[in-house]
């Protein structure tokens, strides 16, 4: 008996297998076809994912070494030129360690700063990943200026200016935010777009915003429709302005009487709507850039840009360890020292409600629903922080604020958005806290209303 088993153990296993008829090798299977809608690179690397877990799971159960281990990504420069843009190669302007406003004032300020030099590799935020792993924000193309004066070329007039936003986007939200403090929902058109990225042109891998198609019903509630330039995509409105345009974020502020975009940097829209519309606005004693406290909330700025508003993009965005954990470390201890500088005053820059405060706002209101799980900044929940939790909801109870703020949009986006970093594109339930219920800012000295009296 012993003599015979071990005879039957030399036996290879394969023939042992493929003698039981009830043996069938399953075929691998293709990739969802929820994943079909995906950009190319996309969908080559979750394919050789798969297949090298099908491939290993079999090796393992057969007792050989597997033959097929996932296709190792080509090194950017060996792609073929049409496709290095899909998979990361930013411009060399790019910036990680400031606000992008300063960073392409100060480098170009003697170019004409609404015109490209000619045809560029079209990209989104999800690849602008340098070499080494990090993500580098590409800085804003159109800086024009509207002023009070109309000395630039674009006077401060009712009716003459549109804002494209998302729900979705902190950038733009920290621009809308600005238009209802200061009472310019009259004199400033708005459109929001819909949250979920598509396809912008056939025969492209390039995803993009999208507007509510002319006649269409939103995907999601609170999406429109253009009402100015019928387009299907935030790209039709930058090629528009500029047939070279090569990244189509939001916000997007457009002139109509000249038909092109005046500016797309969300930092200087938010001066603009402060300081240059008080002539027509409901709320000109609105200030959030005070001249008392410019130098602290530039100084703030200057800090919670890079460590907390672009550093939970770092974090989510890292192809690699290294940078992943620079950003995270950065992140946490920039979170720290608010959680600390809140536990003194009221708010970031001082004793008063300011710039600084929108721009940190956009970034805690999406944290623990989005941040935490999606981009991987998952040490603490922002109700975690005692002082940053009640400064949340004491900003979200400001008049106005609430309104542009769309958990519906702002889940949606990030999650169904990039598949490279969540295939399925599985909203999770998450917390639902409720930002309405009481704060306990007022145990902190007396200040005088935030944004003034409104």
């Amino acid at each position: 008996m012993a003599a015979a088993a071990s005879s039957a153990l030399r036996v290879p296993l394969t023939a042992r297998l493929a003698a039981c008829t009830s043996f069938k090798r399953r075929p691998i299977s293709p990739l969802p076809t929820a994943l079909q809608q995906f950009p190319s690179p996309t969908k080559i690397a979750l394919s050789s994912t798969l297949l090298a877990r099908k491939s290993t799971k079999f090796a393992n159960s057969t007792k050989f070494l597997s033959s097929s281990p996932a296709s190792p990504r080509l090194p950017v420069q060996q792609l073929p030129a049409g496709r290095r843009s899909l998979v990361g190669v930013t411009s060399a302007a790019a910036t990680s360690a400031s606000d992008p406003a300063a960073t392409s004032a100060n480098s170009d300020t003697s170019a004409n700063p609404t015109a490209s030099a000619g045809p560029a590799m079209v990209q989104t935020a999800v690849q602008e990943t340098s070499a080494d792993g990090a993500f580098k924000r590409t800085p804003s193309a159109f800086r024009s200026l509207i002023t009070a004066d109309g000395s630039s070329g674009f006077p401060a007039v009712a009716g003459r200016y549109h804002l494209y936003v998302s729900y979705a986007c902190p950038w733009a939200c920290r621009c809308l935010m600005t238009l209802k403090l200061k009472g310019l929902e009259d004199a400033i058109s708005v459109t929001v777009v819909e949250p979920v990225w598509k396809k912008t042109r056939e025969g492209e891998d390039h995803f993009g915003w999208p507007f509510v198609p002319p006649g269409g019903t939103a995907v999601v509630e609170g999406a429109e429709s253009d009402p100015l330039n019928k387009a299907l995509f935030v790209r039709d409105v930058y090629e528009k302005a500029d047939p070279y345009a090569a990244k189509f974020s939001v916000p997007v502020l457009w002139d109509k009487e000249t038909g092109t975009i005046v500016n797309n940097e969300s930092s200087e829209i938010m001066r603009m709507f402060n300081s240059e519309f008080n002539a027509i606005a409901k709320h000109p004693q609105v200030d959030i850039y005070p001249a008392h406290l410019r130098a602290a909330i530039d100084e703030v700025n200057e800090w919670v840009y890079p460590s907390i508003n672009n550093g939970v993009y770092r974090c989510g965005f890292a192809t690699k360890q290294a940078p992943y954990e620079e950003a995270f470390k950065e992140l946490f201890s920039a979170l720290g020292r608010c959680e600390d500088i809140l536990s003194r005053q009221r708010f970031i820059a001082g004793d008063t409600f300011t710039e600084a405060d929108i721009r940190l706002f956009v970034t805690l209101i999406r944290f623990d629903e989005v941040y935490v799980v999606h981009f991987k900044c998952n040490r603490n929940f922002i109700r975690d922080f005692p002082n940053l939790f009640n400064y949340t909801k004491e900003i979200f109870q400001l008049p106005g604020i609430a309104s542009t703020v769309n958990m519906a949009h702002i889940k949606s986006h990030y999650f169904r958005s990039h598949p490279s970093i969540n295939p399925f594109g599985i909203i999770p339930g998450g917390q639902g806290t409720d930002y309405t219920m009481p704060h306990d800012r007022s145990r902190l000295p007396d200040v005088a209303l935030p944004c003034g009296k409104m």
